[in-house]
């Protein structure tokens, strides 16, 4: 058994409990996450089963879409209203002033994560150390806010639909919208609507659905993998699983193009074998066609996927 999940994860339950939750209804062990939403918070959640956690990696990157509501003037640890309230702040501003600071976080901006995340430092997650009163503080990330849409305030609440690049914090969003209008800010409400093309209507809530429809929900890896793709010839097929590195020879058809560097999906029969990372790119390929090089290696092979 092996696929994707879109997954539905309720609030007040951990990314983790929801895979605990798949692992038991589906009696299988081999269960991951692509990106880990807040208890707090509600939504898609894409889950990896068996072989395709082994792609989850490529799912990690794709464009995150959320709502979020937050409240301005309000400090709390975690950025969110689950944590311990530090300070309370006025914020005399008007509703025109706050649009226009929400506005302006759209485009690329430099955003500290949380010290209460699940961010990693030196192989530890953010939280455990500042749930042990060691608050780590990471250098800034660029991230990049593609969208901003839904603004409604009711002051001193406000909310918004916000469509991110991966990596970044809602929470910290909100908190450097409070800080910019002078007052902080803090998370009431979160909900993930999307992960790329994976839509919160079309999700499953695992706690509510037993383990045939969370079976006849999972998505095949080769409808969820995005990378560029080639054909093999069936003959070499077995020389793949046997990690024998693909040479010229080996390729039937470029089905879509590919940089040198870049990784891509290698297919056999409508089935994907492996991933593997291009040599050449795909425009080269004729040269080489054309120079009788069949013996080249053209991929460095990633991972194999033998369990078709």
């Amino acid at each position: 058994m092996r696929g994707i999940l879109n997954v539905y994860k309720p609030k007040g339950v951990t990314s983790h409990d929801v895979v605990d939750e798949i692992r038991r209804k589906l009696s299988i062990k081999r269960v991951g996450h692509a990106g880990t939403l807040d208890p707090f918070a509600e939504g898609v959640l894409i889950i990896g089963v068996g072989d395709a956690t082994r792609i989850l990696e490529y799912l990690k990157v794709l464009e995150k879409k959320y709502y979020v509501k937050a409240i301005l003037g309000v400090i709390t640890e975690t950025f969110d209203i689950t944590g311990e309230v530090v300070e309370n702040k006025n914020c005399d501003i008007t509703s025109q002033e706050l649009k226009d600071a929400i506005l302006s976080f759209k485009g690329k901006y430099l955003q500290v994560p949380p010290a209460y995340s699940a961010k990693k430092y030196k192989g530890k997650k953010l939280y455990q150390f500042a749930r042990q009163g060691n608050i780590i503080s990471l250098p800034p990330k660029e991230v990049e806010i593609f969208d901003i849409s839904n603004i409604k305030i009711e002051l001193p609440y406000f909310s918004f639909k916000v469509t991110t690049s991966p990596g970044t914090y809602i929470r910290s969003l909100c908190m450097d919208i409070g800080y910019k209008v002078g007052c902080g800010a803090t998370s009431v409400e979160l909900v993930r609507l999307a992960v790329g093309e994976y839509e919160i209507q079309n999700s499953i809530n695992p706690y509510e659905n037993d383990s045939q429809r969370i079976k006849k929900a999972l998505i095949p890896i080769e409808e969820a993998i995005t990378l560029p793709k080639v054909e093999v010839y069936g003959e070499y097929v077995e020389n793949i699983f046997n990690g024998v590195q693909p040479r010229l020879e080996f390729i039937k058809e470029i089905i879509s193009p590919f940089r040198k560097g870049e990784d891509v999906a290698i297919y056999w029969q409508g089935k994907i074998i492996a991933i593997a990372t291009a040599e050449r790119n795909s425009k080269f390929f004729k040269t080489l066609y054309n120079q009788e090089r069949f013996g080249e290696r053209v991929f460095t092979l990633k991972k194999v996927f033998k369990n078709l």
